[in-house]
């Protein structure tokens, strides 16, 4: 089998409220500038009362789909990765095939928190590599419905975002996944959670609400966990690709902070000018940040053929992994 999966359309979507650091740091009684020199983040986007995931979710697949100018009755397959989806039960993705109009495409819901869209890209690449059809990998979160305001760790990061690609099969062998690594860490479970909700303590339970929105129980230890699995599992993907990172034409990493993906990026010998930053506008919208720094990076100066690029995530659970992307 001799097919790779080619990326030929990119796309993204935020909702209409911009919050901007003032407005977190006064509600917090921070000092001006607090948020910006620990995270990076200068402004995200956060949902209206209306707005729905799987409707982030449409508008993001849409952009991608017009950008790829393919048949919809192609697409044999939606992965959408997603910590928030509309109910816990139906998935989201079955929804939002329904609203892009792909009548012969499968859809499911991929959980991998931060790290949900490399793992659903390895998913979809290995479903065109098999199937010699397309597919369409989104990643969407609405987490300011999720944060507990009162918490400084979570408040100041997350933020609301959806971003989309589409694969298409080719026979070109630089196309596509070229390596890859995944890792997790159970022992850090605990680390980034949201206590209630799942079926080890359901909300029929009598609960606090606070348990039902996320919370960071040790920020350092996130910083460190991440730095160190980020870049393990780029260096194994490089590896795997047979690829130093000085091939690596663009570095695009979860913006999940900046001193993170700084870290990482320099524990690689990564060019800052090769680092896709994305964090200052749109801020930690988890899965979302890959695939919306993608979309974001080629608007402003588009991919180019035999590009490599290095893509990696680590979050909750922990789990993370990294991807080399030929373009």
């Amino acid at each position: 089998m001799n097919r790779t999966a080619r990326i030929t359309g990119l796309g993204h979507h935020v909702p209409a409220r911009t919050v901007d650091n003032a407005e977190i740091e006064a509600s917090l009684g921070l000092e001006a500038g607090w948020i910006e020199a620990r995270t990076g983040i200068r402004s995200r986007f956060w949902a209206e009362p209306g707005d729905t995931l799987s409707g982030l979710a449409t508008k993001a697949g849409e952009m991608a789909l017009q950008n790829a100018g393919i048949d919809r009755k192609q697409i044999g397959l939606l992965v959408l990765a997603t910590s928030t989806p509309d109910h816990l039960l139906p998935p989201s993705a079955p929804l939002v095939a329904h609203r892009l109009g792909l009548e012969k495409a499968g859809g499911v819901d991929l959980a991998g928190a931060c790290a949900g869209f490399v793992y659903a890209m390895a998913f979809a690449d290995g479903f065109v590599r098999l199937n010699n059809k397309p597919a369409i990998v989104i990643a969407a979160n609405i987490l300011s419905r999720r944060i507990n305001p009162a918490e400084r760790a979570s408040a100041v990061l997350f933020a609301d975002a959806a971003g989309a690609v589409v694969l298409t099969p080719s026979s070109n062998p630089a196309h596509g996944i070229l390596g890859s690594s995944f890792a997790s860490d159970g022992s850090a479970y605990g680390l980034i959670h949201i206590p209630a909700g799942g079926s080890n303590r359901p909300f029929a339970q009598e609960i606090d609400i606070a348990e039902t929105r996320m919370t960071i129980t040790n920020g350092r230890d996130v910083f460190a966990k991440a730095v160190e699995m980020m870049s393990r599992c780029s260096l194994e993907a490089l590896g795997a690709a047979g690829l130093l990172a000085s091939d690596v034409t663009r570095f695009v990493p979860h913006q999940a902070n900046a001193r993170i993906f700084n870290a990482v990026g320099k524990s690689l010998g990564m060019a800052d000018e090769r680092i896709v930053k994305t964090i200052a506008g749109y801020g930690n919208s988890s899965a979302a940040t890959i695939p919306l720094s993608l979309s974001v990076a080629h608007s402003a100066n588009p991919f180019r053929p035999g590009e490599k690029l290095l893509l990696t995530a680590a979050g909750a659970g922990l789990t993370g992994g990294a991807l080399v992307v030929g373009i």
